[in-house]
């Protein structure tokens, strides 16, 4: 696959997360009872830097949970080559009832991740109300799923893949679309 664009460097991703920061505050005027869950694997460092940046500007810290939705795909036979999923298991160090929770992902799609970790996140426990922070918003929904806290929208074409670089894991930050 060939890099069509980058569409967030790393000042812009940095700028995009501090938006959603200071949105998620405004939203629930404060973070006294919500909890960020980031969707494994990417979605758990950008919830952590939500976290890091929600700190910088309140002062106080917010739980942040890694959540894991192998189990619960539903593209699990066209994924997965072997017979046995792998499963990396979930963390929230926190009660997840009656609390706002803020499910964290990199990229939303066609939503179909986003229902997986709605199921997950019922499973664990009964929040008062689930929102949802995306850093890219391709658009194409298979489901009816929106984000409410987005970094940038970018519009796609279904041939396109839009890949999130984070440093993390990459050793790199950044976002680009590439084509096939």
């Amino acid at each position: 696959m060939n890099v069509k664009a980058t569409v967030l460097d790393e000042q812009a991703i940095r700028r995009a997360l501090t938006r959603i920061a200071h949105e998620i505050i405004e939203k629930n005027k404060g973070i006294e009872n919500c909890v960020l869950v980031g969707i494994k694997t990417r979605g758990i460092y950008i919830a952590k830097r939500l976290a890091e940046r929600i700190a910088q500007i309140e002062g106080n810290t917010l739980p942040v949970g890694e959540l894991d939705i192998t189990l619960y795909r539903d593209d699990l036979s066209k994924v997965t080559s072997n017979d046995e999923p792998l499963v990396k298991g979930s963390d929230i160090p926190t009660d997840i009832a009656n609390k706002n929770v803020i499910l964290v992902d990199d990229v939303l799609y066609t939503g179909r991740t986003v229902r997986a970790a709605l199921d997950a996140l019922i499973d664990i426990g009964r929040p008062e109300l689930i929102q949802l922070a995306v850093l890219v918003d391709r658009g194409h929904r298979e489901l009816p799923i929106r984000a409410d806290y987005v970094g940038k929208n970018v519009p796609t074409a279904k041939s396109e893949k839009i890949a999130v670089h984070l440093m993390e894991v990459d050793e790199k930050d950044h976002v680009s679309i590439y084509e096939k």
